[in-house]
């Protein structure tokens, strides 16, 4: 029975979960598996995988053949390294305890290769929200400048429209004054008038 090593889709549209499954090749891709090897999650980053490393091993002992997208997968967690390094120790080349410690040297190295992904991955995202903070004050910067300038210029319209009206008003006030001295003087003629009439009535 031919057998490989594949991907089998779960999840929500949009949003897809894989199992790491060995089956029949004559199977359907998301149909009866033989075991479960592990998952695959893309939607994070960097993705996450989770496999069973000597139960894959195992399975390509056998004659499994992965997918191309498994086979990725296998290399990247160490599958392929330990199944190569096993054929050493059944060839004699070093001995179980030699490739061992290959092994953990390569998945120590993978894994300090992984985190300073992480770590450069944090970095250019908290670099990302320092400029958007820093994009975001200056804007608040400008708009409260501009509001400042907006209320300055409208002060100054302001004081200008008091000082208008208040020169109306000292017209005003002039022309009222000049008017009642006017009247006054008038006033003031016509009651002299009057008494001389009255005295030249009295002479007479």
């Amino acid at each position: 029975m031919p057998v490989k090593i594949r991907l089998q889709r779960h999840g929500k549209k949009g949003k897809p979960f894989y199992w790491i499954v060995a089956a029949d090749a004559r199977s359907k891709r998301d149909g009866r598996y033989l075991e479960k090897l592990g998952t695959y999650n893309p939607n994070t980053n960097p993705a996450t995988i989770d496999l069973d490393v000597d139960g894959a091993v195992k399975w390509l002992e056998f004659g499994a053949q992965p997918s191309d997208t498994a086979k990725q997968l296998l290399s990247y967690k160490g599958a392929l390294m330990k199944k190569h390094l096993k054929g050493g120790v059944n060839k004699g080349a070093f001995t179980e305890e030699e490739a061992e410690a290959k092994f953990q040297a390569w998945l120590s190295q993978k894994e300090q290769a992984i985190a300073d992904k992480t770590s450069a991955l944090a970095s250019a995202k908290a670099k990302k929200a320092a400029e958007a903070h820093a994009a975001e004050k200056a804007s608040n910067e400008a708009r409260a400048k501009a509001q400042s300038d907006a209320a300055a210029a409208a002060l100054v319209a302001e004081e200008a429209v008091v000082a208008e009206e208040a020169v109306v008003v000292e017209e005003a006030v002039a022309v009222e004054e000049t008017v009642a001295v006017e009247e006054a003087v008038a006033e003031e003629a016509v009651n002299e008038a009057s008494s001389q009439e009255t005295e030249t009535k009295e002479e007479e």
